[in-house]
């Protein structure tokens, strides 16, 4: 009856429709890739589709760094691994590896700390054995946030309404206008409430609760 609604997960909202080139793919081709399908980065596969690095305009841009000079002695010890990327051709070694990934059951909070964390826009996504099902990026982690009110008013009520008040839950409203709930009526049981707030909260897509739920006092 506690339990709390069932989170989005990367596959909900990924991109399986992905753009990755190999490791033998020559610069060029990578920018024209990057330029033609408007991505700052692609997945870099070998095999069966194993994900074995990311090569980004981050990386690419290291070329343009040292284009107009050759690196002194102290440049190129401070920024070996830039420098070495500068004079690369290949994916090999132009991308970053081991690469950034992430599972499709991961949730959308898991995902997004694991971007912040590693300062990473897109993450491919891998299955247990590491081969490409889609990439995730900032904006499909949005997605939730498009859902419509009567969507989120009817998950409200499913999942947290009709579980936490089963005896009461024809006298609790639930209206919810761009995201934001509002939880009004009389239950039975007072220390329910916060628990519905913050089932409520929970919901993917929700921006914010107003609970105006009350209870009788205690005798």
């Amino acid at each position: 009856m506690t339990s709390t609604p069932t989170p989005y997960t990367v596959a909900d909202v990924m991109t399986t429709k992905v753009i990755a080139v190999t490791p033998a793919t020559g610069f060029k081709d990578i920018v024209a890739a990057m330029d033609r399908w408007k991505v700052s980065a692609l997945p870099v596969i070998e095999g069966e589709a194993r994900v074995v690095g990311v090569v980004s305009e981050a990386d690419l841009l290291h070329k343009e760094e040292f284009h107009e000079h050759n690196p002194g002695l102290v440049d190129r010890m401070r920024h070996l691994g830039d420098a070495a990327k500068a004079g690369s051709t290949r994916a090999e070694d132009l991308m970053t590896s081991p690469a950034v990934t992430v599972r499709p059951d991961a949730t959308l909070p898991e995902a997004a700390r694991l971007m912040a964390g590693r300062h990473v826009k897109r993450l491919p996504v891998v299955d247990a054995d590491g081969t490409l099902r889609g990439i995730v990026s900032r904006a499909d982690l949005l997605k939730v946030f498009l859902r419509s009110d009567e969507d989120l008013t009817a998950e409200i009520r499913r999942t947290v309404v009709d579980r936490l008040f089963p005896l009461s839950r024809a006298a609790v409203e639930v209206s919810v206008s761009h995201g934001i709930a509002t939880l009004t009526g009389r239950v039975e049981d007072r220390d329910l409430i916060p628990l519905a707030e913050r089932l409520t909260h929970s919901v993917e897509g929700v921006i914010d609760v107003h609970c105006r739920l009350e209870a009788p006092s205690a005798p």
